[in-house]
């Protein structure tokens, strides 16, 4: 496969890009971003694969077919690109948020499907085995009827993240923490129990004596379908974790997941924790009632490491058969309205 990476100056691209070139489906790369210094980057010209760069976009989508593309600018820029994109017939895994507002999201849906192409967003983390296994343990009724969730990810302040970049302003980034780093367990919360999130409670705040125009603290009180009640507490908070973007370090987060049967969750200071419990009162787990799962992941270069290889193997799959995306602009928008809900609740 040929595959476009729009945009190297997210803070996600290099990664992404090492991910592409370690993807046995993809036979070249094609890459674009505006500022020709960072097509002329030493890890750029180092990547196996790499076999056209631009800063026009137009022209590597006319001289080069690209069986999809993997977008990765700023927020309030993707809706522009995506549409562009989808308009030359080429699929789309779009880094999340995929816009910086929930209509601007819609709008590209809606460019996709007249298209005739799949859209999908980087929600890499559905990938990774500990979920995978708590989400067979929901769908198993291992938990019962659900009734509480609570996911908590802290990480490192604003002042180790560069407070002048564009992810701390509001009109390019649409917002902080929530759209950055809370939307991963927004969207796990809706993947591991396949309950959708229908009433929203939110206090946000601005918190760390940065000059930054976003929350970087917030917590959410959440209503599902079900009936069950969550809560999500995300925050730029930590002051002795270092610094930078793939610091898997720099992290302090935890699940917990309670039903009438039984209950599972994580905990861990990194990224994302290695082991798993579940407990369970179902029949099915009477000689062993509480179980421990642990995840020995390949260190990996890519997206998110092992499981974000898995994940983008996983969309090149559904594009060349049709199967279900890992996960869709549907769901980048279910989330984007949660958000947009907190926002409302907040203020």
């Amino acid at each position: 496969m040929r595959v476009l990476l729009a945009g190297l100056s997210h803070p996600h691209s290099l990664a992404h890009l090492r991910t592409l070139a370690q993807t046995p489906e993809v036979d070249a790369i094609l890459l674009w971003d505006a500022d020709a210094q960072r097509l002329a980057s030493e890890e750029v010209r180092r990547t196996a694969k790499v076999t056209a760069t631009h800063t026009d976009l137009d022209w590597l989508l006319t001289e080069h077919d690209a069986d999809f593309a993997l977008v990765a600018v700023r927020n309030d820029r993707m809706p522009a690109v995506c549409k562009r994109i989808a308009g030359e017939g080429v699929h789309l895994l779009v880094e999340k948020p995929i816009a910086n507002s929930p209509a601007a999201l819609a709008e590209v849906i809606s460019a996709a499907d007249r298209a005739g192409v799949r859209l999908g967003v980087c929600y890499p983390n559905r990938c990774h085995p500990l979920v995978e296994e708590a989400k067979r343990a929901v769908d198993a009724g291992l938990l019962g009827p659900l009734m509480t969730l609570h996911m908590q990810l802290l990480t490192t302040q604003p002042h180790f993240r560069n407070p002048q970049h564009w992810l701390f302003r509001k009109e390019y980034a649409g917002g902080g923490i929530l759209p950055w780093l809370g939307c991963h367990y927004l969207d796990l919360m809706r993947f591991i129990t396949g309950d959708e999130i229908v009433a929203v409670s939110g206090h946000c705040s601005t918190r760390s004596g940065e000059a930054i125009n976003v929350e970087d603290v917030a917590v959410l009180n959440l209503t599902f379908a079900s009936g069950a009640v969550g809560s999500l507490h995300v925050g730029y908070v930590l002051s002795l974790s270092g610094a930078g973007y793939e610091n898997r370090q720099g992290y302090a987060t935890h699940a917990e997941f309670c039903g009438q049967s039984g209950r599972l969750g994580w905990h861990g200071d990194t990224i994302f924790p290695p082991d798993l419990w579940i407990e369970s009162s179902h029949p099915d787990w009477a000689a062993a009632p509480r179980r421990e799962f642990r995840a020995d992941l390949i260190p990996s270069t890519a997206y998110a490491g092992a499981h974000g290889l898995i994940f983008l193997r996983r969309f090149v799959q559904a594009i060349q058969t049709g199967d279900p995306l890992p996960a869709s602009g549907e769901d980048a928008l279910a989330v984007a309205r949660v958000v947009e809900a907190a926002y409302a609740s907040s203020n």
